[in-house]
């Protein structure tokens, strides 16, 4: 819902729901993005209604709990929400999420590194600045062949932001990390449908990607949280692309990195909390390609794995994670 005709037509609808059932709400569950039109919207409604009782429901939490009750899990398992954006609770844009989680409540306990955002919403329609806001943070920007393809001009003002933090936002997204590989290899600089440079990504891996190697990664602690570091990561695909290295084959081995990644994170949470169960969902979790490693992956380590086969994996099934949030809180 990102124009003023779509937000009009859905209180109409809302309106008409209303008096045809004869609903008078009692609880509304809404997302924690302040920016977003069906926030606005659910917190103007409390305004009118004051005996309504809102509850904010946190992004990849809500994600979570949609896959948990599709599978009539209530306990708390290992929650891997990976997705394109998601408000986090310090503010940042969260998409690579490590989480306890069950129908009440969750505790963060890892994530991807952060990156700057550049342009914030330009960078998502133009993978290539995402792209760049990896290489300058990460300073691994030097002799990378994607810099030939940009304005020089373009590219030093997406230098200049993400070094002064202008309009670069933070976030952990992992399907901004597909963008980024996904422009860096020459699949995708920028797109006209959502997620398009990774489903391109995807399309491009062989069948059987399983005997692949990865590319190398770390886990770090920083403040009582775990951390993906994807230094290693973006310098060894560079690498692969200077070297001449086929796409199919660089999309293999970063799929399979994604899947190692799932694995090592869950591995120390199973360790350190007991749990054994993991829910993966977010829209990221349509990549079947990628859900077929990480579950395959995750079983051999004696996980049980939960995910989507009824309730959509993306946003689609959000509202279901939302609902039974709002209805334990």
């Amino acid at each position: 819902m990102e124009n003023e005709e779509t937000l009009e037509q859905f209180e109409k609808t809302i309106e008409l729901y209303r008096r045809l059932f004869r609903i008078h709400p009692e609880v509304v569950a809404y997302d924690m993005h302040p920016e977003y039109l069906a926030t606005k919207y659910a917190l103007e409604l409390g305004e009118r209604e004051p005996d309504l009782k809102l509850v904010p429901v946190q992004h990849h939490h809500a994600h979570i709990v949609s896959c948990l009750v599709e599978n009539g899990a209530a306990r708390p398992v290992i929650g891997v929400a990976f997705d394109g954006t998601g408000y986090g609770t310090d503010g940042t844009i969260w998409g690579g999420e490590f989480l306890i989680a069950d129908w009440r409540g969750f505790e963060r306990l890892g994530h991807l590194e952060y990156v700057p955002l550049p342009g914030g919403a330009a960078a998502i329609k133009k993978p290539y600045r995402m792209a760049l806001g990896y290489l300058f943070s990460l300073g691994i920007a030097e002799g990378v062949p994607l810099l030939s393809r940009i304005d020089p001009t373009e590219v030093e003002l997406i230098r200049q932001q993400v070094e002064r933090k202008i309009n670069s936002p933070l976030t952990s997204s992992l399907g901004r990390l597909f963008d980024g590989v996904a422009a860096l290899a020459g699949v995708r600089d920028e797109i006209t449908y959502e997620a398009q440079a990774a489903i391109e990504m995807e399309m491009l891996a062989p069948k059987e990607v399983q005997n692949f190697g990865g590319y190398p990664f770390s886990i770090t602690a920083h403040q009582g949280m775990r951390v993906v570091k994807l230094g290693e990561l973006l310098a060894a695909v560079i690498d692969d692309i200077k070297k001449g290295v086929p796409v199919p084959l660089i999309s293999a081995r970063f799929h399979k990195t994604i899947s190692e990644m799932i694995v090592g994170m869950c591995r120390l949470f199973a360790r350190e909390r007991g749990l054994s169960q993991v829910a993966l969902s977010g829209g990221v979790f349509q990549n079947r390609l990628l859900v077929r490693l990480a579950t395959s992956a995750l079983r051999a380590e004696g996980f049980t794995v939960l995910t989507h086969s009824l309730v959509p994996a993306n946003d689609g099934g959000i509202s279901l994670g939302q609902a039974v949030v709002a209805n334990f809180s």
